[in-house]
């Protein structure tokens, strides 16, 4: 497996995406001091033919923890800070943000930019409990979606259903939001420990993907949540992000704070393709590849964004 590393020195990853305008192209959010202290650093990196090379670089006064890419603009992107604030980036120019919106009252863990067609709009989760949906311009929130009982820390659109994300919460649940209508149509008691991530199976508007601190990933069919379709068992502390493939209806990754990330195809008795062990501390960020099959890119408290295309999804196997 051939792998293109990128180091950020005293920068700790938190998260990565894939743009979906420009094939090579990443973003990754990162913050000094483990994201504890001191500032983040967000990173515009393009795989070349040799590695993977910076663009450009922004730095922020407190720690990064997400990043979204614009479905609408391929230069824009929105980060979530430590300070409770999301900024609107440009790439084409400037040193400092197009905007800041400061009005979650603790860390913005999570943010994502609806995909769905006719539709332009950001979702924020954060540690204050609540959600926020916003504007493309960050002017203000539209709306705040309170009901969660613990720390936000994924909020994810719908792929499918306009107006409709899910968020994944240390409160144990996996709640389903409609937008329009601000309310929260469904709370599934998914995990009895805290979940860190959710996503949504691009091919199936009805399956929603958790990962949690019981080191489980559980995926679950919202026609019926008594219990989940499939509960994926290998990871042995805690899982911080799970991506469904865009490019294969039943498989998802999953990363760690075991170092490692593990590729499954949940439609099987023994779901567990790989796992690939190359970070030396957490990993945090994950994303796949929108335009090259099966391309993933993630990135570690080790300092290291890497890209690669795992054994058990390359051609032929």
């Amino acid at each position: 497996m051939m792998v293109k590393v990128f180091r950020s020195p005293a920068r700790h990853g938190y998260a990565v995406e894939a743009s979906p305008f420009i094939p090579n192209r990443v973003a990754c959010t990162a913050s000094q001091y483990y994201g504890i202290a001191g500032c983040g650093t967000l990173l515009i990196l393009d795989e070349t033919e040799t590695g993977i090379s910076l663009v450009r670089s922004w730095e922020w006064g407190d720690g990064l923890f997400d990043v979204t890419w614009s479905e609408a603009n391929e230069h824009v992107l929105v980060a979530g800070g430590g300070d409770g604030s999301l900024q609107l980036w440009d790439t084409a120019n400037h040193s400092a943000p197009l905007r800041v919106a400061k009005e979650h009252t603790q860390e913005v863990y999570a943010v994502d930019w609806s995909q769905t067609r006719g539709e332009n709009l950001i979702v924020s989760g954060s540690w204050d409990q609540t959600a926020k949906v916003w504007d493309p311009a960050l002017s203000q929130s539209l709306i705040t979606l309170r009901g969660h009982e613990g720390v936000i820390y994924s909020t994810i659109w719908s792929p499918h259903i306009p107006g409709c994300f899910a968020s994944a919460s240390g409160d144990g649940t996996l709640r389903i939001w409609d937008v329009k209508s601000a309310m929260c149509r469904l709370a599934i008691p998914a995990h009895k420990t805290e979940i860190l991530s959710c996503d949504w199976c691009k091919y199936d508007q009805n399956i929603v993907a958790t990962g949690s601190v019981d080191c489980s990933v559980c995926v679950w069919d919202l026609r019926n949540v008594r219990q989940p379709v499939n509960q994926l068992l290998g990871h042995t502390y805690a899982i911080r992000r799970v991506k469904f493939s865009p490019f294969s209806n039943t498989v998802l990754a999953s990363c760690s704070y075991d170092f490692t990330v593990r590729f499954w195809d949940y439609s099987r008795n023994q779901p567990l393709l790989d796992t690939v062990e190359h970070h030396s501390e957490f990993v945090c960020g994950l994303d796949f590849s929108l335009h090259i099959p099966n391309q993933v890119v993630d990135c570690s408290w080790d300092e290291m964004v890497k890209i690669y295309t795992p054994a058990c999804l390359s051609a032929g196997s």
